[in-house]
């Protein structure tokens, strides 16, 4: 049960930090979305140490270990606009493909360049 209670405070927290950067972002009429404001500042309070990754990590993890549920509202959402995508499916399966190439050769590369200078360590 404490871990139960545990997990609710620590998908609180990040909520919060979701919040805020939507606050943020409506405030300061920002372009960047308030999620990724939000996503920023967990970053920020986590390399600075404000934040210690154990008090977020058994939310963190439950919420990536059922991600996938969280795409069940976009694909809804997607096939609300289905005349938008009507007859552009050969050009969005390039557009998808051609972009997952992309990342994934960059990925690569980098982590290669990243390997070759010894920035990677094995552990």
């Amino acid at each position: 049960m404490l871990k139960v209670i545990q997990i609710i405070i620590q998908i609180g927290l990040l909520s919060l930090l979701y919040l805020v950067g939507n606050w943020v972002q409506s405030v300061f009429n920002l372009v960047v979305p308030g999620s990724v404001i939000g996503m920023l500042l967990l970053f920020l309070l986590l390399t600075t140490g404000v934040f210690k990754i154990s008090w977020i990590e058994a939310g963190a993890t439950l919420i990536i270990n059922n991600l996938a549920f969280f795409f069940i509202p976009v694909t809804v959402g997607v096939l609300e606009y289905y005349g938008v995508f009507a007859g552009k499916g050969f050009l969005l399966v390039g557009i998808t493909l051609g972009s997952t190439i992309l990342v994934m050769t960059c990925g690569g590369l980098i982590s290669q360049w990243l390997v070759v200078r010894g920035e990677v360590k094995n552990e």
